[in-house]
């Protein structure tokens, strides 16, 4: 039995040398007779860009090559990629993505593993170059050539943030036993968070034993800008008793919209404005508000489930989940059977966005128009049947099946590490230039068609046929036959190399 075991795996190592030997002299050998030719060997191609200038080279799913004027991408899908771009000193590495990323512009680099850990180096406005390492959520880390960026926190036991979680500045010690934060000028203690804080600002005060009680009081008034200007700062007082059902603001004192909000919830609560007005009576099931500014009323019976609206801002006609129509002067947002059908539109002059989906993501139809110069990109995806997508120019691509594309769409590395897997069915198009190609099951068909030029190749390349202006060539297993429609060779020996299936030899007629 040990020695069956043996010839075994003496067999499976034979088998794959020969197969190494086979690749390498297939494609040393169409290599240097024509790189024009699809197939350098069984599953390996090298081919020319149909949708812009550049080569790639690919064997099957497993591993290809891209290079542009610009950019070079070399992939192993889906454990690793790499694209670079010299010109932009720009660098990108997945590893099995998203498990970990590494990123590079300039002098700024990033690493990530699962969003857990990473750590990045960079330089801020200041010229001052900072390196952060976070290992979530327990450990934060900066340091800097500016001393005073410089922070450590060991979460939840004691530390320091800077420019973290929107704030400028966080302190924390046995959280959430005691925490710091700062905002601008405004600093908030907080005492066993979220229940109890006191709130310190310029022109401001705060305290809060939530849910119980809190008021904030922030004062009118005027303070010079960095530009040497005086600004006006507007104020505020808020109340709260049992939130959320007792609630008082005064919000915007000082301007020509002063917000004024109180609620008993859930039986009333009411926002009175210059520019708005809304009552609610026993929330949810009636809103009524009137919008001075936009010019339109609206009804809520209950909200959300029924709504209308009247006036020129806004027209609306909704009954929840079965149909919804609502309009202004540049948005409108349908749907029908939620969430079955649903329809977005956006129009911000020269553009016009228009989308239709269906069941989220299941389909979707999305065009971006210039109504000026008439140009327009589409993308539609059927989930997880097809990703199709035309730009601007008018090039086109099509993948068949696409299981990602649509829940992630315009996602550079979805499409890099793990379309080509599934991508058995891959069409392009490039009317700038009026090449076409297309590929099904890795390259095991594949053609390509210019205005003056046509290539097909079948069986991972075993049978290549190509034509144009000097006529027209079939290659077999490799080797290269010209076809008898082609103009007769001038000697015997021509003759006699075309007529030889297992000659490597350059016809005349290649170009």
């Amino acid at each position: 039995m040990i020695l069956g075991r043996k010839q075994h795996n003496s067999s499976i190592r034979s088998f794959w040398a020969l197969l190494a030997v086979f690749l390498c002299i297939n494609a040393s050998v169409t290599a240097g007779t024509n790189r024009n030719f699809l197939s350098w060997g069984p599953a390996i191609h090298d081919f020319k860009l149909t949708l812009q200038d550049g080569r790639r080279r690919e064997i099957g799913p497993f591993y290809y090559e891209e290079k542009t004027d610009n950019q070079t991408t070399r992939a192993f899908p889906p454990f690793f990629s790499k694209t670079k771009k010299p010109s932009l000193e720009y660098e990108e590495m997945d590893f099995l993505y998203p498990l970990m990323t590494f990123d590079r512009f300039g002098g700024e680099k990033r690493v990530q593993l699962m969003q857990l850990l990473s750590f990045s180096v960079a330089r801020d406005q200041d010229l001052n170059d900072r390196g952060k390492l976070t290992i979530f959520p327990f450990y934060y880390q900066q340091r800097s050539t500016n001393a005073s960026s410089d922070y450590t926190a060991v979460f939840p036991f004691y530390g320091r943030l800077v420019n973290r979680m929107l704030r400028d500045e966080i302190e924390f010690v046995m959280f959430p036993l005691y925490s710091k934060t700062r905002k601008r000028d405004v600093v908030t203690r907080n005492y066993l968070y979220p229940f109890f804080h006191r709130r310190k600002g310029e022109w401001l005060r705060g305290w809060q034993f939530w849910p119980v009680m809190g008021r904030e009081l922030k004062v009118s008034h005027s303070k010079t800008n960095n530009f040497g200007e005086p600004v006006f700062v507007s104020g505020h007082r808020k109340d709260f008793a049992l939130w959320p059902f007792l609630i008082n603001e005064h919000r915007d004192v000082g301007t020509t919209n002063e917000v004024r909000e109180h609620a008993v919830l859930p039986l009333y609560s009411a926002l009175r404005s210059p520019a708005r007005d809304s009552t609610t009576v026993l929330w949810p099931f009636f809103t009524y508000t009137e919008d001075h500014e936009k010019r339109y009323r609206e009804w809520g019976l209950p909200w959300p489930l029924l709504g209308f609206a009247r006036g020129e801002g806004k027209r609306m006609n909704r009954v929840w989940p079965f149909f919804s129509r609502s309009s202004s002067d540049t948005l409108r947002s349908d749907f029908y059977a939620w969430p079955i059908l649903k329809i977005n539109e956006a129009k911000a002059a020269p553009l016009h966005r228009k989308r239709y989906s269906v069941i989220f993501f299941l389909y979707s139809d999305l065009t971006e128009s210039n109504i000026e110069t008439g140009q327009a990109r589409r993308r539609l995806d059927l989930w997880p049947v097809f990703h199709w997508k035309r730009e601007l120019d008018g090039r086109e691509r099509l993948r068949v099946p696409a299981v990602l594309e649509s829940m992630l769409p315009n996602n550079k590395s979805v499409e890099r590490n793990w379309s080509p897997l599934w991508s058995i069915w891959r069409s392009e198009k490039n009317p700038l230039t009026g090449a076409r190609s297309q590929s099904l099951l890795w390259n095991l068909w594949r053609r390509e068609t210019t205005p003056d030029t046509e290539k097909s190749s079948l069986f991972f390349g075993l049978v290549q046929y190509e034509s144009d202006a000097t006529g027209r060539r079939w290659k077999w297993f490799h080797a290269r036959e010209r076809k008898a429609s082609n103009p007769e060779p001038d000697n015997a020996s021509e003759k006699t190399a075309q007529m030889n299936p297992v000659n490597f030899s350059t016809s005349a007629s290649t170009p």
